[in-house]
């Protein structure tokens, strides 16, 4: 039996990530949870590593990814081993769905072709998770077309993990104790989400990011409070695939004189523009209160 937090094989060594997608330069919000991420690892004599979420191939760039390489040497922050490249890895990804499709758990879906492209994508603050209704449900696997999307059956799912103790240890200031997935609130608040689209290589945030956490043998997920409720999502994906469930630690957000939550398109803070104002790597961490 998997313990939260422990990596497999009894290896309970503290291992975290920095996981960015490279579309755009790093901000204040980033330099908060990349420098966090490595102190904590690094104070408990534990891995740190570094991670690229650039299964989006239209909006990911070489140059951004060199870029946030760059930031992060520039705060004086080291990662252990090579960078991972989820874009490396979209096919395995795909691949490692076939046992949740043999399950019956699983169904093809043509539904709008932009709604399932925006329900891929990694979730921001302030944008509304719309609950699928059911169109496509019930649809065998063998009718899936090119450009057919694949679905999670949610209640499918949760019948297959009855009794299981379907919850996650969260260590955040916010949210800070033992939480379980509720299956009603789970039916309510989730629905049938979408894992994958077949013909353009595209995988959803929470399901590279889950088989990744298990790959890397991720101890702990650091990362910005807006994901809190994204995490259900990847602790029933993690049950139903026989992954570890990682010890959960959501931080507050870097906001702005506004009390909006920073995002790429902030240019004014971003940590190139501060650096070519002459700031220090002291100067960013004293910006976000470390």
């Amino acid at each position: 039996m998997e313990v939260p937090g422990q990596a497999r094989d009894g290896d309970t060594t503290f291992t975290t990530r920095f996981a960015p997608s490279p579309t755009g330069p790093l901000h204040l919000g980033h330099a908060y949870s990349a420098i966090l991420a490595h102190d904590m690892a690094r104070a408990a004599g534990g891995r740190f590593l570094l991670r690229m979420e650039d299964t989006d191939l239209d909006r990911c760039r070489p140059d951004y990814e060199a870029g946030i390489v760059e930031d992060l040497t520039w705060l004086g922050l080291s990662w252990d081993g090579p960078i991972h490249r989820q874009s490396e890895h979209i096919a395995g990804y795909n691949a490692r769905l076939e046992p949740l499709a043999t399950r019956g758990l699983l169904y093809p879906c043509s539904c709008t072709r932009s709604d399932i492209r925006a329900a891929l994508s990694a979730p921001q603050e302030g944008v509304q998770h719309n609950v699928y209704p059911g169109i496509c449900r019930g649809r065998p696997m063998e009718t899936r077309l090119p450009g057919d999307a694949l679905r999670l059956d949610l209640a499918a799912a949760l019948e297959a993990l009855a009794g299981a103790d379907l919850g996650f240890t969260e260590t955040g200031p916010a949210h800070q104790g033992r939480h379980r997935v509720e299956p009603d609130t789970a039916m309510r608040d989730i629905g049938d989400v979408v894992l994958s689209r077949k013909g353009e290589d595209i995988v959803a945030y929470f399901l590279a990011s889950a088989f990744d956490d298990a790959d890397q043998r991720i101890s702990h997920v650091i990362r910005g409070e807006d994901l809190f409720a994204f995490t259900p999502v990847q602790v029933i994906l993690q049950h139903l695939l026989g992954l570890p469930t990682p010890v959960y630690h959501h931080h507050r957000l870097i906001r702005d004189e506004a009390g909006k939550r920073l995002a790429k398109r902030d240019d004014a803070r971003a940590l190139a523009k501060f650096r070519a104002e002459g700031a220090s790597p002291q100067d960013i961490r004293r910006m976000v209160g470390l």
